[in-house]
């Protein structure tokens, strides 16, 4: 993807209420993937649309696809796929303020609340439905989505999506959508068998798509420690902890199992802690996720739950505790730091069992992850 950037969101066309919309927002001008894909999807073009994480693909998609919105029409006319709640959650709250002045009207469709409220808000056909795909599958299946006059059909994450967990349930749903239907795909990495997968669902796609030795994500600095073994992971963490002081930061685990381990752990050690993994109920999830974003508590103990396109802008430090398994994920985690150019860091906690991913991962995004200086004066955390 071409690195120059002239657009300006006045002359892609789009309409003045959206305008306002943007501006209010905070946008100034359109980042790189915004220039590039929203005149695309406002030109009725399928697209797959790659980024680094923190560059404005929710807006980007969000912003094309509000200004293909007919307000004046009381019909479901878009639908926006994502992989999690928060995730949706998220990319609702931003298609609110972005299109605050178009008097639309957006319909959350996940998993974790009343079905019944659900069908209710669908029958009143909102413009634009945010689901995760099994609710949403469920609600085309008992008629209270109706895909008829959809126009927009947008898949985040995508590269997750078309995986062996959601593909069959995105077949189901697309045996419902109108032929003519538009098909947007985004996503910060995607591999070969995404690229295979979508060829069954798109219409000769416009690609905007970066290399993986493009996808490192500058002002995060990356460090590895080498703890040996498992077991001394956590006197490592707490020896970090009380070298630095820092406002917000997220450990990744790689299950559930470990991530209950270490949460007991901190919380014997009286951190200020909040967890979070996929079989939560959706309130517990919420209450967190609003808590930590406020800032009552300044870690967050995850799995790779919230490695994709959350963003929580006091987060400065990202720690695998756990390396992640599949080497796609490693830069959605450390993309929780430094978000829209900030500042952030990453640290890996090496085992002599995953010493070889270190050089996996340097290799596959042509980047260096340096070991930690043993005085860590010489870091601005």
């Amino acid at each position: 993807m071409d690195n120059k950037n002239d657009t300006s969101f006045e002359n892609m066309g789009l309409n003045d209420n959206l305008l306002r919309g943007i501006y209010s927002y905070g946008f100034e001008k359109p980042s790189l993937i915004q220039s590039k894909a929203i005149p695309e999807i406002i030109n009725k073009k399928d697209i797959i649309g790659q980024s680094q994480s923190g560059s404005g693909k929710t807006a980007a998609f969000s912003i094309g696809m509000l200004h293909r919105i007919d307000s004046k029409e009381k019909l479901i006319q878009s639908v926006i796929l994502t992989h999690t709640r928060e995730l949706a959650f998220q990319i609702k709250n931003v298609i609110t303020e972005l299109g605050k002045w178009m008097n639309i009207n957006i319909c959350l469709t996940i998993g974790g609340t009343s079905v019944k409220n659900n069908i209710d808000q669908l029958n009143n056909n909102p413009h634009i439905v945010i689901g995760t795909p099994g609710r949403t599958l469920d609600m085309i299946n008992k008629k209270a989505l109706n895909t008829r006059y959809l126009r927009v059909f947008i898949i985040d994450e995508a590269d997750e999506m078309l995986s062996n967990v959601f593909l069959n349930q995105i077949y189901d749903i697309f045996r419902f959508l109108p032929s003519d239907i538009q098909v947007g795909l985004f996503s910060a990495t995607m591999n070969n068998e995404f690229f295979r997968m979508s060829k069954c669902f798109m219409k000769d796609p416009i690609r905007l798509l970066v290399k993986n030795n493009d996808l490192t994500l500058e002002g995060i600095r990356q460090y590895y420690i080498n703890v040996g073994k498992h077991d001394f992971k956590f006197e490592t963490l707490c020896d970090l902890y009380d070298t630095f002081s820092v406002s917000q930061s997220i450990i990744y685990c790689n299950s559930k199992k470990n991530l209950c381990i270490l949460k007991d752990k901190l919380n014997k050690n009286n951190f200020s802690i909040g967890f979070m993994y996929g079989e939560m109920k959706q309130d517990d999830r919420n209450k967190i996720m609003d808590d930590f974003r406020k800032g009552s508590f300044r870690i967050m103990i995850c799995t790779d739950l919230l490695c994709r396109g959350i963003d929580i802008q006091q987060v400065s430090i990202v720690i695998n505790y756990d390396m992640p398994i599949t080497i796609e994920n490693y830069i959605h985690r450390i993309g929780r730091s430094g978000r829209f150019g900030r500042k952030g860091t990453a640290i890996n906690f090496v085992t002599a069992n995953d010493s070889k991913r270190i050089s996996e991962i340097e290799s596959y995004y042509s980047t260096e992850i340096e070991e930690l200086p043993s005085n860590l004066d010489l870091i601005t955390f």
